[in-house]
């Protein structure tokens, strides 16, 4: 399945994955103002149901519609396209980016390293 969402596709699956489930309607009234129409918000959950990133079942006149992949796997995927696409597939090129370009403090950088201590050790002792 292809990850790849417009912005505007994203931002209905977020809050299709914070209702759960809703009809179309629901889903325009977690937008924030200036809320989109609803016919645009009906197009968009369309592309996401072609698309495979939600399903919907028939409620009276309605449909109400349901995430298919949940954001975590959406995330995952995300951040390895992400890191294909721009870092050449090397994690450690992408956090070396941040680093150097001072987008992570002194603090995040130790929390980073202990965090990969304690994954390295986790992976020693399986």
């Amino acid at each position: 399945m292809d990850l790849d969402l417009t912005k505007a596709e994203e931002k209905a699956m977020k809050i299709l994955w914070s209702i759960k489930k809703g009809l179309i309607r629901d889903v325009v009234k977690e937008y924030d103002e200036p809320k989109p129409a609803y016919t645009t918000v009906a197009t968009i959950i369309n592309i996401l149901e072609k698309k495979g990133f939600v399903e919907r079942k028939p409620i009276a006149n309605s449909f109400e519609y349901y995430p298919l992949i949940q954001k975590e796997e959406y995330t995952t995927g995300f951040m390895k396209s992400f890191v294909r696409n721009y870092f050449s597939n090397s994690f450690k090129s992408m956090v070396s980016e941040f680093s150097n370009k001072d987008e992570l403090s002194t603090m995040e950088m130790e929390e980073l390293i202990e965090h990969f201590k304690n994954k390295i050790k986790d992976k020693k002792n399986k």
